[in-house]
């Protein structure tokens, strides 16, 4: 393996080019032969979780690309959590200790805390963010 990235997603799936490059980035690095610690998604770039992103037939689905990617590659997927929260971004456990009867993070993803990002970080050679 040559060099060992954690990816950070500050964009949201649409709006920005932020998360497609990050993909695309990802991608590229494990085609490379390149480890990918986790992908970390943080601030707006916690909207590429939820289930609830309906892109147009003949629209770029990005959300299922991060999907794919984590499903092919096994790479963990992980929300900052308070970022979540705070844009209404709930996973099936936040909405049930919250007596929430809905959620919408899609299950590929996990929720986290900078406390991931800074231990992921410590073991990658390289964070790349976007």
């Amino acid at each position: 393996m040559m060099s060992k990235f954690i990816i950070q997603v500050n964009g949201p799936a649409y709006g920005t080019s932020a998360s497609v490059n990050a993909l695309r980035f990802t991608q590229a690095s494990l085609q490379s032969g390149h480890g990918i610690v986790c992908v970390f998604f943080y601030q707006d770039g916690v909207y590429n979780s939820t289930d609830f992103n309906l892109p147009a037939s003949d629209e770029y689905d990005v959300v299922a690309g991060w999907k794919q990617l984590a499903a092919q590659h096994q790479v963990s997927l992980v929300n900052c959590v308070s970022a979540a929260l705070r844009r209404g971004i709930v996973s099936q456990q936040e909405a049930q200790e919250n007596g929430l009867n809905h959620w919408n993070v899609e299950s590929s993803f996990i929720m986290g805390g900078l406390g991931e990002l800074v231990t992921g970080i410590e073991s990658a050679d390289r964070l790349i963010s976007f």
